[in-house]
């Protein structure tokens, strides 16, 4: 995924569907340094970690 849509849909207030090898997560926050995103699997906020951007699957 690249960065400007990951912003896009870290900051829309509607769900995107997005997953992290095949586990349906949450954006929390961009970084567009180090090209990461801080996300989270839905429903379970304590398992937040950061992961690189071309990760992340839309749709």
């Amino acid at each position: 995924m690249n960065k400007q849509r990951a912003q896009e849909i870290a900051a829309s207030p509607v769900m995107v569907d997005v997953t992290y090898e095949g586990v349906p997560i949450y954006i929390q926050h961009v970084d567009e340094e180090r090209e990461s995103a801080r996300i989270y699997p839905l429903g379970q906020p304590e398992q937040e970690q950061e992961v690189p951007l071309n990760s992340l699957m839309e749709g």
